[in-house]
């Protein structure tokens, strides 16, 4: 099963996410399918928090992935900014 999900990177105390499509069975940070964003929760200034690329997104839940919780939550967050 394919699951959409957040890939930690980053240095210690200053987290980076990239949102990636990958095997539900595969560890957190190992080998993905795509790359379709990325989430920057600590974000200053002029720094984008979060980008999501919605076409790739929207191709991926048609092929049956499924979001984790976090990235639903993203993903409504963005919908909600591009309606605004």
């Amino acid at each position: 099963m394919v699951n959409i999900r957040l890939a930690r990177g980053g240095a210690k105390k200053r987290p980076f996410y990239h949102i990636v499509v990958s095997d539900k069975r595969k560890p957190r940070d190992s080998g993905y399918i795509e790359r379709v964003g990325y989430f920057n929760p600590v974000a200053r200034g002029q720094e984008v928090r979060l980008h999501v690329e919605q076409d790739r997104v929207a191709y991926w839940l048609g092929c049956g992935a499924q979001p984790s919780e976090r990235v639903a939550k993203l993903l409504k967050e963005t919908a909600e900014t591009a309606v605004a």
